[in-house]
């Protein structure tokens, strides 16, 4: 595989997540500045969301985000290492098809369902 094609989508990738996260963290500031400047009332809405459900779904938004942020580089490392596309798990070489459906891959498809089961 060549590596160096295998960095161009990884890396816009990353872009899209900074992005994703820039967006999450100006989400969490206006949840928070709600909160802080006595404007909102949580308990006396029923037209919307309160601050509380906000303010969770954001920061659970944000944690999905930098856990893909933390893949993302991990694959970048393994492509400046040379050690992309084998499994970090068992050591043997992670499938083409596996790699295209998910670049960030870490572990071959039986380590992967080994983990998840």
């Amino acid at each position: 595989m060549d590596h160096h094609r295998s960095a161009a989508p990884l890396e816009e990738r990353r872009d899209a997540l900074l992005d994703e996260l820039a967006r999450v963290d100006g989400e969490l500031r206006t949840v928070r500045e709600a909160k802080t400047d006595g404007t909102d009332d949580d308990e006396h809405d029923p037209e919307g969301a309160t601050t509380s459900t906000q303010w969770s779904h954001a920061t659970g938004l944000r944690s999905a985000v930098l856990s893909q942020l933390d893949e993302v580089d991990g694959a970048l490392a393994r492509i400046a290492t040379g050690t992309y596309g084998t499994c970090t798990r068992c050591g043997r070489p992670i499938g083409t098809g596996r790699l295209e459906a998910r670049p960030s891959a870490p572990l071959c498809i039986d380590c992967a369902r080994a983990t998840a089961g």
